[in-house]
């Protein structure tokens, strides 16, 4: 059963959507030895993210593959939220669609109308509070050109709420995997690289301010983008996707 208006969205696993059991099937037999045996992938600085405790994995967005190689990296879960359309298909195809995407470590949320948003930081906040991690994607779509572009707030305000670390992270290659609007890519090797971990508990007592919250935000893409050397659009990649349409 959905809720509209950007809520997370209840699909019978395990109370809150994330697939329980099914996520460490996905990752240890299903998926995860096939993909590490064709693509090799280099893990760099994992001993940055905590081995236990609340964090934000905060990365890139280059493609639909970033969602199976980060969690792969790291021996914890990663849960992301995704939106509700992949876990309310009928027929096969939606029963399959839904049992991958609670396997790949995903929590439902209803992103249609003004408060989608919301609905993805209080699934992150559920996650959070139960002392995982919780991955996020700043510009909040793919890049459309490999550059990295203007991240949103909502990391900040997740951050300063838990009152946890952000984990910059990178990945490289992936859109080279999956490129965007392509059916097949190319095997190559991808990096997951992880920086080291951006503590805001300074700011915890002005999380309103609008200025402190693009000030972190900043901060988080600043250590992205070093960590992936990407070049840096200080535009968000939605605008700038229309602007290249046109």
């Amino acid at each position: 059963m959905s809720k509209r208006a950007g809520r997370e969205v209840s699909t019978g696993n395990d109370g809150d959507g994330s697939g329980g059991g099914t996520y460490w099937v996905f990752k240890n037999i299903l998926l995860g030895p096939g993909i590490k045996r064709v693509f090799r992938p280099v893990v760099e600085g994992a001993d940055h993210v905590p081995a236990a405790g609340a964090a934000i994995i905060a990365s890139n967005h280059l493609s639909i593959a970033d969602w199976l190689f980060t969690p792969l990296a790291l021996r914890r879960r990663i849960t992301y939220a995704a939106k509700s359309d992949y876990f309310t298909g009928s027929g096969i195809k939606g029963r399959l669609q839904r049992t991958f995407f609670a396997g790949t470590g995903q929590v439902p949320i209803d992103r249609s109308g003004g408060e989608a948003s919301r609905g993805a930081l209080r699934a992150g906040l559920r996650v959070l509070k139960r002392g995982e991690l919780f991955g996020i994607f700043p510009e909040g779509t793919r890049s459309h050109d490999g550059r990295l572009y203007k991240g949103r707030t909502g990391v900040a305000r997740l951050a300063l709420e838990a009152g946890v670390p952000v984990v910059p992270t990178a990945v490289i290659n992936t859109d080279l995997i999956a490129p965007r609007d392509k059916k097949f890519g190319r095997v190559v090797t991808p990096i997951v690289r992880f920086g080291k971990p951006l503590d805001f508990s300074r700011y915890a007592d002005v999380a309103d301010d609008r200025f402190i919250l693009r000030s972190i935000t900043d901060e988080v893409m600043y250590a992205i983008m070093e960590l992936s050397g990407q070049e840096y659009v200080d535009d968000y990649a939605t605008v700038a996707r229309e602007k290249a349409k046109e």
